[in-house]
């Protein structure tokens, strides 16, 4: 999506929204502004589907109304990731390996894409096992109500906000 820009230009704006809610990111599903970061967003959703082995498309927790991403805070917040990782692809000799692309995936999905990495920086982060990889913070869409509606102004009014 990010090819789309014009010459100097780092972001965009469309009035025509399209694409799968969950995988787009939430400045792009709410307000039509994209950027690389918006394809940011995507990739680390994309990461954390296939650790999990889980699609955020389809993902739901009935218990607590979360996506796939609320569900991989969630438990990278309890230190109980390992719940959640993919047992096909689970291998105990490569576990720092998949703790560190869940926090990628994590840093990528940020909720506001100033805060999420550039593209090179997540291609340095994979490519690189000793850097330090900064504290992430919630992503966006954790509540599955968010990420079906994500205009809905019913959310920012309820006290549903993913900020608290």
């Amino acid at each position: 999506m990010a090819r789309i820009f014009g010459g100097g230009e780092d972001q965009a704006n469309t009035n025509r929204i399209v694409g799968t809610y969950g995988y787009m990111s939430p400045e792009y599903a709410m307000q039509g502004l994209f950027s690389e970061k918006s394809d940011v967003f995507s990739f680390g959703v994309l990461i954390l589907e296939i650790v999990t082995g889980k699609r955020n498309s389809s993902f739901y927790d009935n218990e607590h109304d979360l996506s796939l991403l609320g569900s991989v805070w969630i438990k990278w917040m309890e230190d109980n990731i390992l719940s959640l990782i993919d047992q096909g692809i689970y291998d105990p000799s490569h576990h720092n390996y998949i703790l560190r692309y869940i926090h990628i995936g994590l840093l990528c999905a940020q909720e506001l894409a100033v805060d999420r990495p550039t593209m090179a920086a997540v291609i340095s982060m994979l490519n690189s096992e000793t850097a330090l990889l900064p504290p992430s913070s919630k992503p966006a869409f954790i509540l599955m109500k968010n990420m079906l509606n994500p205009n809905g102004p019913e959310e920012c009014q309820s006290g549903s906000s993913i900020h608290q």
